[in-house]
């Protein structure tokens, strides 16, 4: 017996909707497996979910960089120009911004400054002496961080001695006021001991 035809609209439950995307997705990605070693066809398959999440299967001899490529050429459109274009430009300025960034920390380092005007050196020498100013800043924070956690340290360990000191003595009040009468010395009895 056969399955009969269904009509193709939006699954209204959601759990049979998630069910029904699964089986679809799994039989999909098994097809294009198939035609890929079948028919030594080049696939490339990309799936996302209402949720968001992607499955994709790709040909095992071929990339999708590859695809992209043939698909190109094949079809003379070009996909995402407007975004590889702005990516490049970026690209581009970010590694513009590096190389500076390179050849200051270099100046900085005191190497490959022959070349420069002594406007230049001068704005070298500038960042160098607020560099300096700035480290002997941080350096007296951190001495008087350092003398007011040595401070707080010793203020810790008294206040521990004190505490140790008032448990101990307290242990001896409670232990002189607990002491039995029956370990009091009595005195000896002679007359006692005679009977005997």
């Amino acid at each position: 017996m056969g399955r009969g035809k269904i009509e193709i609209k939006r699954i209204e439950n959601s759990s049979n909707r998630q069910v029904t995307y699964s089986k679809r997705r799994n039989g999909i990605i098994k097809k294009a497996k198939e035609i890929t070693v079948l028919c030594d066809a080049k696939v490339s398959l990309v799936i996302f979910a209402s949720s968001g999440k992607m499955h994709e299967y790709c040909s095992p001899s071929t990339t999708l960089v590859d695809l992209l490529d043939k698909y190109h050429k094949q079809s003379g459109k070009r996909l995402w120009d407007a975004k590889h274009e702005n990516l490049n430009n970026e690209i581009d300025r970010i590694k513009k911004e590096n190389d500076s960034m390179q050849i200051e920390l270099r100046h900085l380092k005191g190497e490959d400054i022959t070349s420069l005007h002594h406007k230049e050196l001068a704005a070298i020498e500038k960042a160098l002496e607020n560099g300096l100013a700035n480290t002997k800043n941080l350096e007296e924070e951190g001495k008087r961080l350092s003398f007011i956690l040595q401070q707080q340290e010793m203020a810790m360990e008294e206040d521990a001695r004190e505490m140790e000191n008032a448990y101990h003595q307290q242990k001896l009040r409670e232990y002189n006021t607990q002491m039995p009468f029956a370990f009091r010395v009595q005195p000896i009895q002679p007359n006692l001991q005679e009977r005997m």
